[in-house]
């Protein structure tokens, strides 16, 4: 009897240990961009080995619903591909919350078509006349007879923000595009099909794809950091105000040189410099 006693006694005070444990660990909340995606999970992986009292729970969805959610106090971190707009900004305010813009990596903006298709360059005037509907055939810029799929970002997307911007200018992306709601589903839908174009962060390229030169110039990590490459942008992560706490620790490791800048450079992003 006594040594049941000790034996429950001891698993009770492990049961105790371990909750006491788990109530120790600090959560960071981590949404938003699936261009920022990897880098977060690459970087987050070695973080929390150095950091086991810490844990961070990382997701996608889009720049804007990473922003809104920083808005609302449903993360603590939200990562971007663009930057934020006043309206959020606004929203933001109202709310009691502060988003503070925090670079973490430059990324190129990269046009990507099947490997079987002979075109090997456009210029921004022909990436808009095609994405706008303009331009319908391949023909047209020096390719095979056939029709141009258009693959494009969903508008909740940072990339697809940056491409308006700076692609499309005041021309609107075309209703017959099919849109997808990641990097990642734009190489799938381009890998599979010869017929098709879309565009992609830096880091996303593979051999699945043959990425475009744009106006003569080729995407490369030294054409993104001296902006010679046309669609080049910071990517982000922001922050209810200044970050403080595991907050701090997790944004000072990811804009470590020897850390998360080289999470970074191994994912295929572009360190800062």
């Amino acid at each position: 009897m006594k040594t049941l006693l000790t034996s429950l006694a001891l698993c009770l005070s492990l049961i105790v240990f371990s909750s006491a444990a788990r109530a120790a660990q600090e959560e960071i909340v981590i949404t938003g961009s699936t261009t920022v995606l990897p880098v977060m999970q690459k970087a987050g992986e070695a973080f929390m080995a150095a950091n086991p009292g810490v844990s961070l729970a990382i997701s996608g969805g889009g720049s804007g619903n990473g922003i809104k959610a920083l808005n609302e106090g449903l993360c603590d971190v939200a990562m971007s591909s663009r930057d934020i707009k006043d309206s959020e900004t606004a929203q933001g305010k109202a709310k009691g919350v502060t988003p503070l813009r925090i670079a973490v990596a430059i990324d190129a903006l990269v046009p990507v078509v099947h490997p079987q298709n002979p075109v090997k360059a456009l210029s921004s005037a022909q990436l808009q006349a095609i994405y706008a509907g303009k331009i319908t055939n391949w023909k047209e810029v020096g390719g095979l007879d056939e029709n141009i799929v258009v693959i494009s970002r969903d508008s909740s997307s940072g990339t697809y923000e940056s491409w308006e911007q700076i692609i499309m200018k005041k021309e609107k992306v075309a209703a017959s595009a099919l849109l997808q709601a990641s990097n990642g589903a734009v190489v799938q839908a381009v890998s599979k099909n010869r017929k098709a174009i879309g565009y992609i962060g830096f880091g996303y390229l593979n051999d699945s794809l043959k990425k475009l030169d744009v106006d003569g110039v080729n995407a490369s990590a030294q054409s993104a950091l001296d902006k010679s490459w046309p669609i080049a942008r910071e990517l982000y992560v922001f922050t209810n105000g200044t970050p403080a706490g595991a907050v701090k620790k997790l944004i000072d490791y990811l804009l470590d040189p020897r850390k998360g800048q080289k999470a970074v450079a191994e994912i295929g992003f572009i360190p800062l410099q």
